[in-house]
């Protein structure tokens, strides 16, 4: 093994060792320790990415199993990297987002019981996604899939006390079974036709597999592999109908929400769709069906996060939305834009949740966005931090989310493929909705009247604490206070390239030859190509953006926002009254909690109660066995009827058997008689 094959290792190894020791000997060690350990792990994986990442820069890359773990009907089950540009600038972000949220986490669960079993969670999480991350076989992807899953739901679940949590957390892991159901469909498929389980192998067999067909039914092979591995996307990433757990994730605590939204779990599908490009291409069908999904994601998940009033659940649902335009951009084949607006996203998403949480402990760890209003006063680096993440998101030009979200609306434009002109009207229109409900936000908590600290109506079911503190929210005269700097510095360094990234990395990742070897276009798809011809830099690029459609509806939406909740704030109260019906249309998530309440659960119980029903009180029960209990008693009641103790009743029998006898005998005594 090379010194180089040692330092892939250490990346993934050390979060591992961090976990194993926060985990097993956290209680022994202490709280200290127990974050050093963790942190140290993850810093360890930082540095070790930046020195692949320049290794991979001179051109070095990798690819080759490092573990034989089994060898059946000629497949190998291996564990090995696939070190390239894509994977790199996974390992980066995620290694560095983490190392934040650690940092962070000091802060924000100081008071937490759980705190050392915390950090062992988030530093195995890390761990699971970068094993994901890295993998250059999907059989180490389908165990870094599972493992995130099965960490989320650990950490969504934290607070295991809480009866919402446990559903939350319940409700994320049922829901990504069903989209693994068609991830593992689809690695079953790749694995019976092209006979092997490497990435390369798979790739070098695609025009091949491109001719088949799934038999019995006549389905394009191709199609069915690529739609199947993106069920499993939908879920891992939260695509309509399967993100309906991303929301009430929000019951685990803060640290976590960014994390999961952020750099992990999330963008595992986006993740994995870029990385399997040399199938995508070869399916029309599936590209569409991506496009057509993100698409809906990108605008519906929108509208949802303007009727939020807890502060965590408006940043998830523009992770939805966010989520939704990467999809698009892979839709459209632009997969370098899908995992660029991944990259920056995971900055300003991370950033917003952070501050959030800093929010959360400022006010005594109330989330209602009701009870905010004025913290910019009181809450300075937060105020800041937290408007740099939301214009980030938003995409002012010059800010890291202009150059990716431009690029995917940019790339929906000029692509034909069937559902394109949906897909540009939901992306376009999206962009007004996410500068709503962002703006919204951030004039509810950090401008207007102070509402904090005052006696309050108990507002909604919806708003989830952070804190198992029987006080929720400041007292009467109680001010927030900036939180410690455990917490702010994280804020100021996710800041930084929440910025400036995108003007730095857009001419590479995009029109330069970066993910050259990593992603795979088709001459004709590239849409890309076709927008680098007037590209002519980052500055000339965020100056024209100034006068394009996106900036024009995001500046619509930051007045309209400004206007409902500053200068008028009874105007959404009215149309709230007015609009009645679609208020509670998005108020309850337009149904899908209730129709798979009704469908899926209530299916389920239904089904169970007639296999209780019919099979086990009728068939187990009562024929199997109690039918043989009351067989045998029959039996005995009729057995004891001839066994009174009478004497002559016994000789009567014994006569009445001898005459049965000579009955059943007597054809054959009377043949023999007559032959003698």
């Amino acid at each position: 093994m090379t010194s180089m094959q040692k330092l892939y290792l250490l990346v993934p190894l050390a979060p591992l060792a961090g976990a194993i020791l926060a985990g097993l000997f956290g209680k022994l060690i202490g709280r200290t320790a127990s974050h050093v350990v963790t942190i140290l792990g993850v810093l360890t994986a930082f540095i070790a990415s930046v020195f692949i990442y320049q290794d991979v820069r001179a051109g070095h890359e990798f690819n080759g199993a490092l573990y034989t773990w089994a060898t059946s009907g000629g497949i190998r089950f291996e564990v090995g990297f696939l070190i390239d540009s894509l994977t790199v600038m996974m390992m980066l972000v995620v290694s560095f987002v983490s190392l934040m949220v650690h940092i962070y986490t000091i802060g924000y669960m100081a008071e937490d019981p759980g705190y050392q079993r915390f950090f062992s969670y988030i530093s195995l999480f890390t761990f699971a996604m970068l094993m994901l991350v890295m993998s250059n076989n999907f059989l180490q992807l389908f165990f870094g899939w599972e493992a995130v899953g099965l960490v989320s739901y650990l950490l969504i679940g934290f607070w295991y006390t809480r009866p919402t949590a446990i559903y939350a957390n319940l409700k994320a892991f049922l829901v990504n079974r069903v989209g693994d159901f068609g991830f593992l469909l689809g690695i079953g498929l790749i694995a019976a036709f092209a006979g092997s389980l490497n990435y390369a192998e798979v790739f070098a067999k695609a025009p091949e597999l491109v001719q088949m067909v799934v038999p019995a039914t006549g389905w394009p092979l191709m199609t069915a592999i690529c739609i199947g591995l993106f069920i499993g996307a939908m879920g891992k990433s939260a695509q309509i109908p399967l993100h309906v757990w991303l929301p009430d994730s929000m019951e685990g605590p803060t640290p976590i929400s960014a994390l999961i939204h952020a750099a992990t779990m999330v963008t595992a599908g986006i993740f994995m769709v870029a990385r399997m490009s040399p199938l995508f291409e070869l399916s029309e069908t599936a590209l569409s069906f991506v496009m057509i999904i993100g698409a809906t994601t990108a605008l519906f998940m929108g509208f949802l996060g303007i009727v939020q009033n807890d502060i965590k659940r408006v940043v998830a649902y523009s992770t939805l939305s966010q989520l939704g335009y990467m999809t698009v951009a892979l839709g459209a084949s632009a997969y370098s834009a899908a995992v660029f607006h991944l990259m920056t996203h995971a900055f300003f998403k991370a950033l917003l949740f952070l501050g959030a949480g800093s929010v959360i402990i400022g006010m005594h760890h109330d989330q209602d966005m009701r009870n905010m209003g004025g913290l910019w006063k009181h809450m300075k680096i937060t105020w800041i931090t937290s408007l740099l993440g939301s214009v980030a998101l938003i995409g002012v030009p010059f800010t890291s989310g202009f150059y990716s979200k431009d690029m995917i609306i940019d790339a929906v434009l000029e692509s034909h493929r069937w559902g394109s002109g949906y897909a540009y009207f939901c992306v376009a229109a999206g962009v007004f909705v996410t500068a709503f409900y962002s703006f919204r936000m951030y004039f509810m908590v950090f401008h207007g009247e102070e509402r904090f600290g005052k006696a309050h109506d108990d507002h909604s079911h919806e708003a989830k604490h952070d804190s198992d503190h029987e006080h929720h929210g400041l007292a009467a005269g109680q001010k927030p206070h900036e939180s410690s700097w455990v917490v702010t510095v994280p804020l100021i360094l996710l800041a930084i390239p929440s910025v400036l990234i995108g003007f730095y990395t857009i001419q590479p990742m995009l029109f330069g030859d970066w993910f050259k070897g990593a992603i795979f276009v088709s001459e004709h798809n590239d849409v890309l190509k076709e927008i680098g011809g007037h590209f002519h830099g980052s500055f000339a690029k965020a100056l024209h953006g100034f006068f394009s459609l996106p900036f024009v509806m995001a500046m619509a939406g930051v007045l309209l926002s400004w206007f409902f909740y500053l200068k008028r704030p009874d105007i959404p109260s009215a149309i709230q009254k007015r609009f009645a019906v679609l208020y509670t249309l998005l108020d309850n998530k337009y149904y899908f909690d209730r129709f798979n309440e009704i469908v899926f659960a209530g299916g389920t119980r239904l089904l169970g109660r007639c296999f209780w029903k019919g099979g086990d009180q009728a068939v187990i029960d009562g024929v199997l066995i109690n039918g043989s209990a009351r067989l045998v008693a029959w039996i005995s009641r009729m057995s004891r009827l001839l066994q009174s103790g009478l004497v002559y009743q016994y000789a009567f029998w014994v006569i009445i058997g001898v005459v049965i006898l000579l009955a059943l005998w007597w054809p054959y005594l009377r043949a023999g008689m007559a032959a003698f």
